[in-house]
């Protein structure tokens, strides 16, 4: 067996395992909270790992940004899911973060500011990101549909990343980005949208059956889209990332498929978009 049918097999078969624990953890509520608050705390661990690694004169607290990351997604989990009320919540996190800021002042960096942008630029990218998906998980009201939302959000990017592959090997001319993503074309692109599209409507068929209306449909074609469209963005900001870093993957956790950044870069931006697109609407009918 060659080299490259060795690495397909090793990539086919991690990502079929990742599919199956990634639907199985969004069965119920419990599940979905132990897996992503996992996810969160290997993806910050990657991301402090890299910064202090190929960032010159850059250092962050490894450490303490990991565990403040999944404080943040536990937290938030407890809030939305009733198991604790009001902000006190969050004092331990921010107290944390104002101990981040107050901290260079006594390490003697030599470039404190650098060191500050990239540890909060970890919370907000991926600790805040994760975080938000259990609000996507409330909105799904009480029993078994309460998962919907984040399985469909994230099933919407694995498709459109299959749409957009496929769809631009065989019509792709034109370059998306190629400044960042020389790989990426307009055709890929809207192959991989049309496909999410196709997908929510189907969705919204399969919840709703016999009671479809067309605003429940359409509500879910914009989730599809909103999905696409800040799924790409996601997928081209860590790429300017690792451009940045000069890197070519985030990592090596999962085989044939890199790391946990590599993995989840479309959901960091499609996570939050998809909550504001959803609140927007007052959609609180799945």
């Amino acid at each position: 067996m060659n080299e490259k049918k060795k690495n397909l097999i090793i990539r086919s078969i991690t990502g079929v395992l990742f599919v199956a624990v990634m639907v199985s953890g969004f069965l119920n509520v419990h599940a979905m909270v132990l897996l992503f608050a996992l996810i969160t705390g290997l993806t910050m661990w990657e991301y402090t790992g890299l910064i202090n690694e190929y960032v010159e004169g850059v250092s962050v607290n490894r450490f303490i940004s990991t565990v403040a990351g999944i404080y943040l997604f536990l937290a938030v989990a407890g809030w939305v899911n009733g198991i604790v009320n009001g902000f006190m919540v969050l004092t331990p996190y921010l107290l944390t973060l104002l101990y981040l800021l107050i901290s260079e002042l006594y390490l003697k960096a030599d470039n404190a500011i650098a060191n500050w942008a990239y540890t909060m630029f970890g919370q907000v990218y991926i600790a805040l990101s994760f975080s938000l998906i259990n609000i996507l998980g409330a909105l799904g009201g009480n029993g078994t549909k309460i998962m919907v939302v984040p399985l469909c959000l994230f099933v919407f990017l694995w498709v459109n990343d299959s749409g957009a592959y496929l769809s631009g090997s065989a019509f792709g001319k034109h370059k998306l980005f190629p400044r960042v993503s020389p790989g990426k074309t307009w055709e890929g692109s809207i192959g991989g949208g049309l496909l999410v599209i196709i997908a929510a409507c189907v969705t919204a068929w399969v919840i709703n059956g016999h009671n479809l209306t067309a605003e429940y449909l359409l509500m879910w074609a914009g989730l599809g889209v909103v999905v696409v469209f800040f799924g790409t963005w996601g997928d081209l900001v860590e790429s300017l990332f690792k451009r940045t870093l000069g890197i070519k993957d985030s990592g090596n956790i999962l085989p044939g498929h890199g790391g946990m950044l590599d993995r989840f870069d479309s959901s960091l931006l499609a996570i939050p978009a998809a909550v504001i697109y959803l609140y927007t609407l007052q959609m609180g009918c799945f």
